[in-house]
């Protein structure tokens, strides 16, 4: 009995949907230039209990419908090489393509446009947690402006 009640915390825990991991970005970006939205990004690495955190307000975020029409969101690990295909539809891994848009530390929160380059300014660490759901909010808010305004 004591075997199964250890299992079920794994088993709760596998069956809540987690950050979307990127995978296609090329077609991410087409889907992104279609609805003119943005893409947060929050740069993880295992073992990182603060991006677990910073998981805690982006998840909810990621899976809210309210949000699907104006922004993707998506995982890098910067310590994994899964494969994945960049937004020049080049094939890389997670830990080039993280070292090649600059992610050094983790959590990072970056917004970016469908070619990948940043909006703004990223979220380093884990930053007042009263204040850190607003501050992705702000941050997704300035991108839109910038994309709305570009021809």
């Amino acid at each position: 009995m004591a075997g199964i009640l250890a299992c079920v915390p794994i088993a709760l825990s596998a069956a809540q949907p987690g950050l979307p991991a990127a995978g296609d970005l090329a077609r991410d970006a087409a889907a992104m230039r279609a609805a003119r939205m943005p893409m947060v990004v929050l740069y993880s690495q295992a073992g990182c209990s603060y991006c677990d955190e910073a998981r805690t307000y982006l998840v909810p975020m990621a899976h809210d419908p309210a949000n699907a029409p104006r922004v993707l969101f998506r995982q890098i690990d910067i310590d994994s090489d899964a494969p994945l295909t960049d937004f020049a539809g080049q094939r890389t891994t997670h830990r080039r393509l993280a070292r090649a848009l600059g992610a050094k530390f983790t959590p990072t929160v970056a917004v970016l446009d469908a070619e990948g380059r940043t909006l703004g300014e990223p979220i380093l660490g884990m930053r007042l947690a009263d204040f850190y759901g607003q501050y992705i909010e702000n941050a997704i808010d300035e991108a839109r402006t910038t994309l709305a305004a570009r021809p």
